[in-house]
C-alpha cells in the first residue's frame, strides 16, 4: 500500500544529501548483511533470561505467563521480547536512530478510536518503547509474519509473500516520507478511506473487518461483562485468577496521591472531565502474554448516571524497557511517563485519558479500557487476510519511525530494489527457527517440572 503524503519543498539539497548519506551507509553496512543470524556460543540461555523477569513478576501469576507462552511458538515469542533484545543487540545496524515501539510484533498493531471517534489503524502497545536502532523494530515484526504464516499452515513461499510484502510496502513509504514535508508526516494516517484509496482488496478487507469488530469493544459493551450490582452499588466481577480483588497495602492517603498525581500528568481539560466521575472499585486484571505477571488493574468509575455513564481505566505497571541494557537508559525516570511520551511520539492519536503515575518504587500508565480497541487473531488469519494486514504494519511501522528519525537518510539507505526486504525475510526465517528451538527448550522444562506452567484458555 501507499501513503499520500506530498513531497517537501524547502531543504531539497538537505534532503539529497541526507539521502546520498544514507546511500553511503550500504558501505559499512551492506544491506546484504541484515540476512544473517547464527547462534553464538555466547548467547545466553533464554530460559535464563526469562527467568530473570519472572523475578520482578507478582509471583502467583509466573505460572500464567509460562502457561501462555506454552500454547504456541507465536505465544512464546510474545512474551519473550527481552530474549530478542539480548540477540537483536550484535546484529548490524548504520546508527539511525528512531523512537522504537520496542516490542513491534504484529499483534501490537490494530484498529483503535481516536477522540474524534474514527478508527485508525496503528501500533498499540509501548510497554518496551525506547530510542534505538530502526532496525531492531522491522526485523521484531518480520519475524512475527514469519511464525504467524508458519502458525496457520501456510507454505514457506507463502511466508516469505507475506513478509517481504510487508517489508517492500515500510521501504516505499519510507521512501514517501523522506520526501514529504514535516507536517504531511505528522498528519499521515491510516483509516478507511486511506486503505480504499492506495491498496489491494486485502487490505480494504482486514481493515474492514477490524473496525466492524472494534466498534462493539465499548465501555457499554463491556459493562455488563465486568460488572455487577452489589447492595445496590457497582463491583467489578472477580474471575480468579484473571480478575480478582486484592488488598492494597496503600492506604487511602497514599491512593488519593496516586490519583492526583495521574491527573497532574493530563492536560487541564481532561482532569476536567475525569472530575465528572467518582472511583466506585478497582481490580487487579491479568492481560496479554508479556504483561502477565507485572501489576495491572482495572478501575471503574461512574458519573452520575452510575450505568449510563461509565468509565474503565487501565492501570499497567511499566518497568524499565528490555531494550535498555543495550540502547541506553531511558532519560525519564518515571517508566510510566516513558511509555506515555513514546506512545505521543508514535502514534497518530493517542487515548485521551493517557497519564502516569507512581505508587510508592512502581510506575504506572494509566488509559482507557475498551475504547473500541482491536488487533488480530492470528490463528483465524488466510493467506490473503495475513498479507492484508503485513501491508498495514508495513506502512504503519515506517510512519512511526519517519515522525521521529530521518526518513530521508533511511530510505536513502534502503534504495529502490528490493535488496533490503530479501535480507530481513531470510533474517526472519532463521530467527523464526530460533524461536521455535527456545519455545522446544521451554517445553522441555515444563515437562521436567523445572517451570510450571498454567494454561487458562
Amino acid at each position: 500500500m501507499a501513503i499520500s503524503v506530498r513531497p517537501g519543498r524547502g531543504g531539497s539539497r538537505t534532503r539529497r544529501r541526507r539521502s546520498a548519506d544514507g546511500k553511503a551507509a550500504r558501505q559499512r553496512v551492506p544491506r546484504s548483511a541484515h540476512a544473517r543470524w547464527v547462534t553464538s556460543s555466547e548467547r545466553r540461555d533464554p530460559l535464563d533470561i526469562l527467568g530473570e523477569s519472572a523475578q520482578r513478576r507478582v509471583p502467583a501469576l509466573v505460572p500464567i505467563w509460562y502457561g501462555r507462552m506454552s500454547l504456541s511458538p507465536f505465544a512464546f515469542y510474545r512474551g519473550s521480547a527481552d530474549v530478542m533484545a539480548h540477540d537483536l543487540a550484535g546484529t548490524p545496524e548504520i546508527g539511525a536512530r528512531v523512537q522504537l515501539c520496542g516490542d513491534a510484533h504484529m499483534n501490537n498493531f490494530g484498529v483503535f478510536a481516536t477522540p474524534e471517534r474514527d478508527r485508525v489503524f496503528d501500533v498499540n502497545d509501548f510497554d518496551e518503547t525506547l530510542p534505538g536502532p530502526w532496525e531492531w523494530d522491522v526485523k521484531r515484526l518480520a519475524t512475527s509474519l514469519v511464525l504467524a504464516a508458519r502458525h496457520n499452515r501456510l507454505s514457506r513461499d507463502d511466508a516469505r509473500w507475506v513478509t517481504g510484502t510487508a517489508l517492500r510496502v515500510y521501504r516505499g513509504a519510507m521512501t514517501e516520507f523522506g520526501r514529504a514535508r514535516y507536517l504531511d508526516t505528522w498528519y499521515a494516517h491510516i483509516d478507511r478511506r486511506t486503505v480504499a484509496a492506495h491498496s489491494s482488496r486485502a487490505e480494504t478487507t482486514v481493515i474492514e473487518e477490524a473496525v466492524r469488530r472494534a466498534r462493539r469493544r465499548t465501555v457499554l459493551h463491556a459493562f455488563p461483562k465486568l460488572v455487577r450490582e452489589v447492595h445496590g452499588r457497582y463491583r467489578i466481577r472477580d474471575d480468579p485468577p484473571l480478575i480478582v480483588h486484592y488488598r492494597s497495602s496503600a492506604d487511602e492517603r497514599q491512593s488519593r496521591a496516586f490519583y492526583d498525581r495521574y491527573l497532574d500528568s493530563l492536560p487541564p481539560e481532561r482532569r476536567v472531565l475525569l472530575d465528572r466521575y467518582h472511583v466506585a472499585d478497582v481490580a487487579q486484571k491479568v492481560v496479554g502474554v508479556g504483561s502477565v505477571g507485572t501489576v495491572c488493574a482495572v478501575l471503574l468509575l461512574l458519573g452520575d448516571t452510575d450505568v449510563e455513564d461509565p468509565l474503565f481505566l487501565q492501570l499497567k505497571e511499566a518497568r524499565a524497557s528490555v531494550l535498555e541494557p543495550f540502547a541506553g537508559a531511558s532519560p525519564y525516570d518515571n517508566h510510566a511517563q516513558r511509555v506515555v511520551v513514546g506512545q505521543h511520539l508514535i502514534q497518530e492519536s493517542s487515548d485521551i485519558f493517557l497519564g502516569w503515575s507512581r505508587l510508592r518504587s512502581r510506575d504506572f500508565y494509566i488509559r482507557q479500557l475498551r475504547d473500541m480497541k482491536f488487533s488480530a487473531d492470528v490463528q483465524s488469519l488466510r493467506p490473503r487476510t495475513l498479507l492484508g494486514w503485513a501491508e498495514l504494519c508495513g506502512a504503519t511501522l515506517a510512519r512511526a519511525h519517519a515522525r521521529t528519525g530521518d526518513p530521508a537518510f533511511i530510505a536513502g539507505y534502503l534504495g529502490n530494489r528490493p535488496v533490503f526486504d530479501l535480507a530481513v525475510t531470510a533474517f526472519a526465517e532463521a530467527y523464526a527457527d530460533q524461536v521455535e528451538q527456545d519455545y522446544a527448550q521451554l517445553l522441555r522444562a515444563i515437562r521436567r517440572g523445572r517451570l510450571r506452567a498454567e494454561v487458562d484458555v
